[in-house]
């Protein structure tokens, strides 16, 4: 069952995917469409899931899911890992790789190997109040407080010094 991003509780539950480059205006449109048509139809044992979703910065897909009326399943999980699967193959495009960052510079949005990250903080192109974005939040509190943070305050900390 489909709602508003917005209008889900904040203990909701949510799935970050960041792409490894930002999707077109008509890309998004599409997208919008797939992903609004997965979420009216996703169950979890034959029960409605509540959720939201949210495309941000024109590069995450943000999906949250209210836990309090049904709670996602090991089927249902997997469900919509295969859906963002088929996104990958049909936008040629990376969401599922963890070992990559983003970080803002400016307005723009960056995105990193962890690897090539690691040697931007040793040559100080980044710093501990750089933007990064913290995709492990786990719900939509988490995702307002802590999502675009200095890099001091999240994950990332641990390669600055």
């Amino acid at each position: 069952m489909l709602v508003d991003f917005d209008t889900l509780s904040e203990e909701s539950r949510v799935w970050i995917y960041q792409a490894n480059r930002s999707f077109t205006e008509e890309e998004i449109a599409e997208l919008e469409s797939k992903i609004e048509t997965f979420i009216t139809a996703w169950t979890a044992h034959g029960k409605d899931l509540q959720a939201g979703y949210k495309i941000v910065y024109k590069r995450f897909i943000v999906i949250a899911l209210n836990q309090n009326l049904n709670n996602a399943t090991g089927c249902s999980i997997d469900a919509s890992v295969h859906f963002i699967q088929q996104l990958e193959k049909e936008y040629n495009v990376d969401l599922m790789d963890k070992m990559n960052v983003s970080f803002k510079q400016g307005e723009f949005v960056a995105y990193k190997p962890l690897v090539d990250f690691k040697t931007m903080v040793k040559n100080r192109s980044v710093s501990k109040n750089t933007i990064v974005f913290n995709n492990l939040v786990t719900n939509i509190a988490e995702f307002k407080d802590n999502w675009e943070v200095p890099a001091s305050e999240s994950w990332h900390s641990r390669f600055i010094k």
